[in-house]
């Protein structure tokens, strides 16, 4: 008996796959679980139309995130830090206060673990902080840090 799938079972596939499963496993197991319904015509049209329409919402939400790479990438975040005598600087400048002056100054709303700062910035300047957006888009944002 052919089954979709409709949640992962271990040793038989994935969410949405097709599988050829004796009778009674169905009847038993997939089908009063609701890990699974008969593979029909109705059935397998309603997966096709599932299958477009995530399609479909995946390209938006990449385009989104490309738009939102380019407009990130034309734009700068300004961070002040305290510095002691000579320039020495106090602490870093972690993701939490980027996120924090990007949304203040740029009004974008960014997620501080997307962002892949492996420590904090600890010299003044401008640095490029790489942000994923998307698993397919990465966008670069300019911190300036200046002292205080």
């Amino acid at each position: 008996m052919k089954v979709i799938l409709l949640q992962d079972v271990k040793s038989l596939g994935k969410k949405g796959d097709v599988v050829n499963v004796s009778d009674g496993y169905a009847r038993n197991m997939l089908l009063p679980k609701k890990l699974g319904v008969e593979a029909n015509g109705k059935n397998l049209n309603d997966l096709k139309l599932q299958n477009m329409h995530a399609e479909k919402v995946a390209k938006e939400n990449l385009e989104a995130a490309e738009k939102l790479a380019e407009e990130i990438a034309e734009k700068q975040v300004q961070v002040t830090i305290k510095t002691g005598a000579g320039g020495k600087i106090f602490g870093s400048v972690s993701t939490k206060e980027i996120v924090s002056a990007a949304k203040e100054q740029l009004h974008l709303e960014l997620d501080k673990k997307k962002m892949q700062l492996p420590e904090g910035l600890k010299s003044l300047g401008v640095h490029e902080v790489p942000i994923r957006l998307h698993p397919k888009v990465t966008a670069s944002l300019k911190v300036k840090v200046v002292e205080e």
